[in-house]
């Protein structure tokens, strides 16, 4: 990509476009083009292909997406299920037709079968069933995968996807009914130190294991790849992360400490875990030349630290 290429970054306001969008820009990349939804509703596909005809997008990085925690994806699976599905077909096919030279698609590592082998490798995709607390959202973006992989062999385009592990940072969705668990840890020790809260309960037996990625970290990683790989190097996709994982107990500890809050957390157990570990193999892409140089520890409080800032007084 060039410096004046124009890149589209879809859903620029959330945790990973944001990211995203702030790393191009500090490499020095300044045409960028970016829609709220309220001006560009990605599950319509006339608005979508108006934008594209219009705007002429030369690199897409497609990290809009419905996004949730556990409970979020157990309570609205069709929504999850639709809108991630026409966001993505619509994206990946005005792209096609509009003439993008390259795309970037974000996808989870959800994809994974609930009892593949651990660390999760590429090859394990369809390999097995799904985690069924997720399966809506798993499904739509193995869909966007196929999607992109379908359209570099008919037609020799360029799609490349991604599948990064948990995620985590400012700019988080931090709403306890819809976050992922650590943006809702964070915002449930706090609260709890404001108000002196004795203890906290928490979902499940905090045994799952896993594996969170500081979303300035992804961003650095998507960059790379877009900068120096082509979808013939990559394959179908390739995984993002850490390759190291922790129990939820250790996380909401850890978290505990960093928000100053010293009283009791209690686990309800009568609450779903989901998956027993979800750890992915990174070999790949540390074979490409990228490494996450964020530690959990740093990576938690410089993000309790902006949740601070901007929670509500």
């Amino acid at each position: 990509m060039n410096e004046d290429a124009k890149i589209f970054v879809a859903g620029h306001g959330g945790l990973v476009g944001s990211a995203i969008t702030t790393g191009l820009k500090n490499r020095g990349y300044r045409n960028l083009v970016l829609r709220t939804h309220a001006e560009l509703d990605l599950t319509r596909q006339a608005d979508v292909e108006d934008f594209f005809e219009r705007e002429s997008p030369e690199y897409v990085f497609l990290c809009a997406a419905k996004v949730g925690g556990i409970m979020a994806n157990s309570t609205y699976p069709a929504d999850f299920i639709y809108e991630n599905i026409m966001i993505s077909a619509n994206v990946i096919h005005s792209s096609f037709r509009f003439g993008v030279k390259k795309l970037l698609n974000l996808g989870s590592s959800c994809i994974y079968p609930r009892s593949a082998p651990q660390p999760l490798k590429e090859e394990y995709l369809l390999t097995g069933e799904l985690e069924p607390t997720n399966e809506a959202y798993a499904v739509a973006k193995i869909a966007a995968i196929k999607l992109c992989r379908y359209y570099n062999e008919q037609y020799g385009k360029d799609f490349v996807s991604v599948m990064p592990t948990n995620l985590y940072g400012p700019n988080d969705n931090f709403d306890l009914e819809t976050s992922h668990v650590l943006p809702a840890l964070v915002r449930r020790f706090h609260e709890a130190k404001v108000s002196a809260a004795p203890d906290v309960t928490l979902w499940g037996t905090g045994k799952p294991l896993r594996e969170f990625l500081y979303a300035n970290d992804l961003a650095d990683a998507c960059v790379h790849i877009m900068q120096h790989y082509h979808a013939r190097d990559i394959g179908e996709f390739v995984n993002i992360g850490t390759g190291c994982d922790i129990s939820i107990k250790e996380l909401a500890e850890l978290v505990a400490r960093i928000a100053g809050y010293g009283g009791e957390i209690c686990w309800d157990t009568s609450k779903p875990d989901g998956m027993e570990r979800k750890l992915l193999d990174v070999s790949r892409i540390h074979a490409m030349g990228w490494k996450a140089g964020t530690s959990l520890k740093q990576g938690i409080a410089e993000t309790y630290e902006w949740y601070r800032a901007h929670a509500r007084r």
